[in-house]
C-alpha cells in the first residue's frame, strides 16, 4: 500500500510520519492524479513514484535539517507544490510563499492548501526575478527552497535574494552534482552564499539525490538578480 511505502520510506530517513499526514499526502496523490489530465503538472504519473520522487524526496530535507528554526519559507520554481507543500504538511508551523510562473499550477497549488486546511500558505503567479526586486519579499525568508531545473549558479542568483542574513537555501539537486557545485563558488561569493553541508541522501530503491545548504552570510547587492535571460545565458 502507498500509504506504507510512504511510511517505512520516511522512517529510513529518521522521519516519523502521522496517519492524518499521511492522509493529506493521500489526497494531494488523488488531486495531482486528476489534475494531471487536465494539464501538465508533473511528467510523473506512477503513484509509487510521486511518493517516493515527489513526497520522500521533499521532506527528506528534514534529514539534515532542522525546520524548527524556519518560520518563513519561500518555494522558488514550486511547479505543482514541491517541495514546499510537503513541508508544510510536515511542518505545520511554517508561512510558505511559492512562487511559479505557470498560472495554471499555481491555481492548482492554492487549491490543494485550501482542501488540505494548510494555512499560512500562499502560492504567487511571478518571476523569482521579479519579485526578489520586490522589498516586502526581498531577504525576508529563513528558508528558501528549490527543486527547479537549472544549474547551481543560476538557481542561487533567483533564490538567495530572498534569504534573509543567517537564513539558508536548500537546493535540491541529482547524485552528481560536484562540478555544478565547484563552478557555483564565484556565484555564491557574489551573492552573499557559502556551502555549510553538502549531503547525499537515499530515497530507497536506489534513487539518490543531493541536497545542498548554503548560508546566507551578507546582504545580496541590489543589482542581483539580474533578468531571467541575462542570469540562464551569462552566469555569475
Amino acid at each position: 500500500m502507498l500509504e506504507n511505502l510512504l511510511k517505512t520510506s520516511a522512517n529510513a530517513l529518521n522521519i516519523e510520519v502521522s496517519n492524518e499526514q499521511i492522509q493529506k499526502f493521500i489526497i494531494y496523490k488523488n488531486l495531482i492524479l486528476e489534475w494531471n489530465k487536465k494539464f501538465n503538472l508533473t511528467a510523473i504519473t506512477c503513484e509509487k513514484e510521486i511518493v517516493l520522487k515527489h513526497f520522500v524526496d521533499s521532506i527528506s530535507l528534514m534529514k539534515i535539517m532542522d525546520l524548527s528554526g524556519a518560520k518563513k519559507v519561500i518555494d522558488v520554481g514550486s511547479g505543482a507544490g514541491f517541495p514546499g507543500i510537503p513541508l508544510k504538511i510536515m511542518n505545520d508551523n511554517i508561512e510558505l510563499t511559492m512562487l511559479d510562473s505557470v498560472n495554471k499550477k499555481v491555481g492548482f497549488m492554492n487549491m490543494v492548501c485550501k482542501e488540505l486546511g494548510l494555512l499560512n500558505s500562499l502560492a504567487i503567479h511571478a518571476r523569482a526575478e521579479d519579485l526578489a526586486k520586490d522589498k516586502n519579499y526581498r531577504e525576508q525568508y529563513d528558508l528558501c527552497v528549490s527543486r527547479a531545473v537549472a544549474n547551481l549558479s543560476v538557481l542561487a542568483e533567483f533564490c538567495l535574494p530572498f534569504v534573509k542574513i543567517s537564513g539558508c537555501f536548500a537546493a535540491f539537486k541529482g547524485p552528481s552534482s560536484d562540478m555544478e557545485l565547484e563552478a557555483a563558488q564565484n556565484a555564491l561569493s557574489i551573492l552573499g552564499g557559502e556551502v555549510y553541508k553538502n549531503e547525499l541522501v537515499n530515497l530507497g530503491e536506489d534513487l539518490n539525490h543531493r541536497i545542498i545548504l548554503i548560508e546566507k552570510t551578507k546582504n545580496t547587492q541590489e543589482k542581483y538578480p539580474r533578468r531571467a535571460g541575462i542570469v540562464r545565458d551569462k552566469p555569475l
